[in-house]
């Protein structure tokens, strides 16, 4: 009788392991497209890198809370950057985004002033988001935004 127990004990182990591969495989978004509205909720950006003023590097750093809203538009909610050692803050600047199949992506913010742009690309299901500045005199600039909710 224990023989048939262990074996039940053994199979019914095994049935259980399958199908819980199984069900994580059904949940796997590799080889799906990306689209706007797969960039959706509010994430933390990090950010790290230089200005080059002059020629002389600076140092940058960013925290930042943006809400991408799922359709092309997003707002930076409140901001703090260092700009070699001098503290910004801001909050509520709109932008607008593009997102192609391929999880790459453009960001651009209106703050009335530098109007920053970022390359994105994004990671499963839009969990995280690879950021690097870019257009005209762009610094050296590049960090991850994680989202915290949708």
């Amino acid at each position: 009788m224990k023989q048939y127990i262990g074996k039940f004990v053994v199979a019914a182990a095994m049935v259980l392991a399958v199908s819980g591969v199984a069900r994580a495989h059904d949940d796997d978004d590799e080889g799906k497209p990306c689209s706007l509205s797969t960039l959706h909720g509010l994430y933390v950006f990090t950010a790290s890198g230089f200005n080059i003023v002059g020629g002389v590097p600076q140092p940058k750093a960013i925290v930042e809370l943006i809400t991408f809203n799922g359709d092309g538009t997003v707002t930076s909610g409140k901001t703090t950057v260092s700009l070699n050692g001098t503290i910004i803050h801001s909050k509520d600047t709109p932008g607008s985004y593009t997102l192609g199949p391929d999880c790459t992506g453009h960001l651009k913010f209106m703050d009335g002033g530098a109007n920053p742009e970022f390359d994105l690309y994004v990671a499963f299901k839009g969990s995280q988001i690879q950021m690097i500045q870019t257009g005209p005199g762009s610094p050296v600039f590049q960090g991850t935004a994680e989202r915290v909710s949708r």
